[in-house]
């Protein structure tokens, strides 16, 4: 087994005992000066691992006091996260901690896969030994599949004073699953006006702020611009840590144009005004990303195919879960595919970008015009539609526009 990653502040002797059948060797254990007459320390240098576990255990070093000789401030800016047994002892302050990378069981030789773990665990380790910073930390989580968070997101969750949240029961199943238990604290749009002041009040106190939302980046959708805004007013830094984002992972398994793109959140829940959101971005030259509620994708589709004409697409369906789905084609195929029936999930949908040059209303209007000397307004209007690859809807009001203006017609 390949050595393991170790930073070590101090440990109480009797606390430590309970770790020692985990471990094969002792790199330099020794008693140094006691913080009492009962609680001598001890310094451990490196260990070797022998028991399979998995990828990385936190495990808590509780001391009663700053051991000599260990400046304050590097126990100031220590992770704080649960012991072994998942709680704290009442008589004692969690000081600092121990991290120990625990890799798979493995033979004599070393295998790929012990490598890529005794690496993972060193750099780990390397993040946890650095301070993390006072500020605002904007942390992305997965989207679904928990193994998709970053080795620095971790670092940081576990090091913050505090993890502000949209739902702490939803969040709390997160960090429970890497072991982790800093303290958690709700912000979401019901609360956001009354907890800005009192996070930013943390934050004159020089406490480390994590940020983070129910799923992948916060911000996208999701509370927390006010939040950063008011941050950055007061004068205090904010930091982005990278990471899932389902708008971004949408749009990588599309198959359609990612040289330009704009993410239109959530549309408007009422088809009228859905259709008139959509209107202001039928001329948009770029590939645009939505997200939509499961129950409303079909009708959004077909609002869709009526007002941005018949685009490819993409709907992409539990991405990074066990039932991960996308499907591909044009509006219009989709909008009859999905008539009438229900899809369940988190959903993404990426439409193209306009099929051609989008025409000006002008341009429209003159079409128009011409056709209608020879053609019904409902065939006039489709036929330059057609012509011209803008959407009927569009086509239509112009076309309405002309009737009201022509006091004849």
């Amino acid at each position: 087994m390949g050595d393991s990653a170790v930073a070590v502040l101090g440990v109480e002797a009797e606390l430590w005992e309970p770790l020692v059948p985990c471990v094969s060797t002792v790199g330099s254990a020794h008693a140094e000066r006691s913080i009492t007459a009962t609680a001598p320390t001890i310094d451990l240098a490196c260990l070797k691992i022998t028991r399979s576990s998995s990828l990385i255990s936190f495990v808590s070093v509780i001391v009663p006091k700053i051991p000599p000789g260990l400046p304050q401030e590097s126990l100031a800016h220590q992770p704080k996260c649960a012991t072994t047994s998942g709680e704290t002892p009442k008589h004692v302050c969690v000081r600092a901690i121990l991290y120990i990378f625990v890799g798979d069981r493995m033979d004599e030789t070393d295998t790929p896969k012990s490598s890529l773990s005794d690496h993972a665990g060193r750099e780990l380790a390397r993040i946890l030994a650095k301070p993390l910073a006072p500020g605002l930390h904007i942390v992305a989580t997965p989207i679904g599949n928990l193994g998709d968070i970053t080795l620095r997101a971790l670092c940081v969750l576990a090091a913050a004073d505090v993890v502000y949240c949209e739902d702490t029961r939803h969040s709390r199943t997160l960090m429970s699953h890497f072991g982790l238990a800093t303290k958690l604290q709700a912000y979401h749009e019901h609360n956001a006006e009354r907890e800005r002041p009192r996070i930013i009040a943390r934050l004159e106190a020089g406490e480390r702020i994590a940020l983070i939302s129910d799923a992948g980046t916060p911000l996208i959708s999701d509370p927390g611009y006010k939040l950063v805004r008011d941050v950055v007013a007061a004068g205090h830094a904010v930091y982005a840590l990278p990471g899932a984002c389902a708008a971004v992972a949408a749009l990588t398994v599309a198959g359609l144009p990612t040289d330009s793109f704009m993410f239109a959140g959530f549309l408007p829940p009422k088809s009228g005004q859905r259709q008139a959101r959509l209107k202001e971005l039928v001329a948009v030259p770029a590939t645009l990303v939505f997200y939509e509620a499961p129950t409303r994708v079909a009708e959004a589709i077909a609002d869709m195919a009526a007002v941005l004409g018949d685009r490819s697409c993409a709907i992409a369906r539990e991405l990074s879960k066990l039932h991960e789905d996308v499907q591909r084609g044009t509006l219009s195929a989709m909008a009859a595919a999905l008539c009438g029936t229900e899809l369940r999930g988190e959903i993404a949908i990426v439409v193209a970008p306009p099929l051609d040059v989008v025409a000006a209303d002008a341009d429209i209007i003159v079409a128009l015009v011409a056709t209608l000397e020879v053609a019904s307004t409902r065939d006039a209007v489709r036929m330059v539609a057609e012509r011209l690859g803008v959407a009927k809807t569009r086509v239509y009001d112009l076309a309405m526009g002309l009737k009201r203006d022509d006091p004849e017609s």
